[in-house]
């Protein structure tokens, strides 16, 4: 077993500390679920100012992002790619970090607390297979380092996945 520190150092001392902890605790770990249980768990806890942190998996029968592992509140179950934040950032395979999601276009409140989100796609082998979301009640609460730092432990998480999640 993992022992999980608490955070109580700065933003990037706490995402080192977090990135090391999601690299033990999945270490040759197999069960998806399992994985993405623990590391929102992680990131829960090593982030301040967030409400909601958790997994989207891409369904290809339906070309939907499906909830997977989370932190917070119950969140929308299925969101279409190219639909809100993260069906976006999934269709265009590219991190997105917006300040004010009731200015994005299409945004879809899952949570009426959440001002400011970042999402980020996992990829591997060229396939999509999810993304990593993250809700703030603050506005404009992510920047390049949360971005770094995420991509990151995105990176950490996509090694020890399947191929393909269905």
């Amino acid at each position: 077993m993992i022992e999980i520190q608490k955070m109580t150092g700065t933003k990037e001392e706490n995402y080192a500390l977090a990135f090391k902890q999601v690299q033990a605790m999945i270490a040759g770990e197999p069960n998806l679920i399992a994985n993405l249980s623990n590391v929102s768990s992680i990131l829960n806890q090593a982030l301040s100012d967030i409400n909601w942190v958790g997994f989207y998996l891409l369904e290809k029968e339906t070309n939907q992002l499906v909830l997977g592992p989370f932190q917070g509140l119950p969140a929308c179950i299925r969101i279409p790619l190219g639909k809100g934040v993260c069906g976006s950032a999934a269709s265009e395979e590219k991190t997105y970090i917006v300040e004010n999601v009731h200015d994005f276009p299409g945004h879809i409140a899952c949570d009426a607390a959440s001002n400011s989100e970042i999402v980020l796609p996992i990829v591997k082998n060229e396939q999509l297979l999810g993304v990593l979301d993250i809700d703030s009640p603050l506005f404009n609460r992510f920047d390049k380092v949360d971005q770094m730092w995420l991509e990151k432990i995105r990176d950490a998480i996509t090694l020890e996945l399947p191929n393909e999640i269905n």
